[in-house]
Formats: C-alpha cells, sequence, structure tokens
C-alpha cells in the first residue's frame, strides 16, 4: 500500500455511496456511514418505493452528505410509462437498453419525461434541487439519455449548485486497478459525456473508479487498487448497505453491501485511508 508522508497532505476522496432508496435496510446502512464521517456523497434512486419515506432521514443529515439523483432507468419500474422504452411502466434491463441507446430507438424527449418525473420526486421529498446527478448502471452516459440529462441544466438544474459525474479517468491508471475491461469500457462510454459536460461549464469529479469483483477480491482486499494513482478530488464509487427482504426482492447485489458497510464502519477506517494517502473529502464540490 502507498503511504502518506508529512510533506504529502491527504488528497481528498469522494466516496459516494449509490443506491439510497433502493430499500430501507441500504438506506439506513448509508445513513450511519455519513454519521459516522465515512461518506462524501449518496446518490437516490427516486423512483423506488421505499424513498417518500426514507428521504426524511437523510434531510435530517444536510450539511453532513451531498445528495445527488441517482437517475434509474433499467430493471425497476418507471414513474411512469415511458413510449417506445417502457410502455408499462417496467424499465429494460440493461442489455436491452444498450441496444436501444446504440441503434437510435431512444427519444431524448421522451426519457426526459420521466427524468423531469424523478427529479420532481427528489424535489417533493427531499425539499430542494440535489448536489449532483449520476445514473444508475451508468445510464446517464448512453446516447439519448445523456442528451436528456444535460438538457436539465439550465431548465432544472443550476450548474453552480449541482454537479454531475465524470466516469472517465487516465487508461494508464484504469489498466492499474484491475478490472480494467470493464472500467475502460465505462470509460469510453463517458468520454463524449465528459467531453459535453466540460463545453457545458457544468462541474464535474477529477477521476473515477469503484469496479472490482466481490467473487475473487473483497472489498477489503480491493480499496487500495481502486484507488491506486487517484489525484485530489477523485470519486469512488461504493455500494454499502445492510440486506433486507426489499434488497433481495429488486437487485441481485446483497452480500457486498455488507461486506462494504463493514469496512467503512470500522473504527480503524480513516487510518487504512491515510495510509492509502486520503481523507474522506467533505460534502461540497469534488475537488
Amino acid at each position: 500500500m502507498m503511504s502518506s508522508s508529512a510533506s504529502s497532505p491527504l488528497r481528498r476522496l469522494v466516496v459516494c455511496a449509490d443506491d439510497y432508496g433502493i430499500s430501507p435496510a441500504v438506506s439506513a446502512g448509508i445513513r450511519e456511514l455519513v454519521v459516522n464521517g465515512r461518506l462524501s456523497a449518496t446518490g437516490a434512486m427516486t423512483s423506488m418505493p421505499s424513498w417518500p419515506a426514507e428521504a426524511p432521514a437523510l434531510r435530517e443529515l444536510q450539511g453532513q452528505v451531498s445528495v445527488g439523483l441517482h437517475l434509474t432507468l433499467t430493471d425497476q419500474t418507471a414513474l411512469g410509462p415511458i413510449p417506445g422504452l417502457a410502455p408499462t411502466g417496467r424499465l429494460p434491463r440493461l442489455p436491452d437498453l444498450f441496444k436501444a441507446a446504440f441503434s437510435g430507438r431512444i427519444d431524448p424527449d421522451l426519457v426526459a419525461i420521466e427524468l423531469e418525473r424523478q427529479l420532481d420526486s427528489f424535489e417533493s421529498c427531499f425539499g430542494r434541487s440535489p448536489d449532483f446527478v449520476d445514473g444508475h448502471q451508468h445510464v446517464h452516459l448512453l446516447p439519448g439519455i445523456r442528451r436528456a440529462v444535460l438538457g436539465l441544466f439550465g431548465r432544472r438544474l443550476d450548474p453552480s449548485r449541482c454537479w454531475l459525474r465524470d466516469c472517465t479517468d487516465g487508461w494508464m491508471r484504469i489498466a492499474a486497478r484491475g478490472q480494467a475491461a470493464k472500467a475502460g469500457f465505462v470509460a469510453a462510454l463517458g468520454l463524449p459525456w465528459s467531453l459535453a459536460a466540460k463545453r457545458a461549464a457544468i462541474p464535474v469529479n477529477r477521476g473515477f473508479s469503484g469496479f472490482y469483483d466481490p467473487a475473487r477480491t473483497p472489498f477489503i482486499h480491493s480499496l487500495g487498487r481502486m484507488v491506486k494513482g487517484a489525484g485530489d478530488g477523485h470519486l469512488l464509487m461504493i455500494h454499502p448497505g445492510h440486506v433486507d427482504a426489499g434488497l433481495v426482492a429488486c437487485d441481485s447485489l446483497t452480500t457486498p453491501r455488507e461486506a462494504e458497510w463493514a469496512l467503512l464502519a470500522t473504527d480503524d477506517f480513516p487510518a487504512r485511508l491515510a495510509s492509502l494517502g486520503f481523507v474522506v473529502a467533505e460534502p461540497g464540490f469534488p475537488g
């Protein structure tokens, strides 16, 4: 592991927990980490049934964590029908969404209607606009969807108050971290997005990681590799939380959430992170 020294100040790591609202137990676990200062940010799935009930407890933690809109366009139930994509309200599987995106079958104007619904749900339950926007399973990077997301800025979101998740990073850093094929693919998808966001003067994070295979290398052994080569303002994507029936019913990612939560919750996590050269970033704009 890389160690820090007095002459090398700790870099700020934006530790972002995805999937707040996916189930009560996941949401509770995320809040526990916020209270203990382990997270910089969390993204809310505002189309999930438990979001309205879980939003007030998160609202009480304002100032302790950045809260974003985790746009959801796969596998779950949309807040309303999307003609051509989810006519019954049931969102497609990720492979089917990919096919639709890259065959030009996604109408950005129709997708924008669902994005507006999810933003409305965020604002009505949380009481204000999100601090950032990203996508569940990185759907915000896809053709058609990308244009709809960018369209929220200026119309609904203020870039002086809201940032976007950039999923790109340097190719050499990606290769050194493991899971290079998946991370590289997502980074390639994200390159047009990153350029478009910068042209629109929308702030983004400085680097991105979080891919690992929990079946082969547990989170506790993957953390150091995932932040290898990362700089100040780098965003680490994680999925911590507790498992309940609600999660099992809607998502296949279960046990690894408990393992991620357990590591972040330990008393020695700040020291572990410092030994890698980082400190959990304060809430706010990355970097």
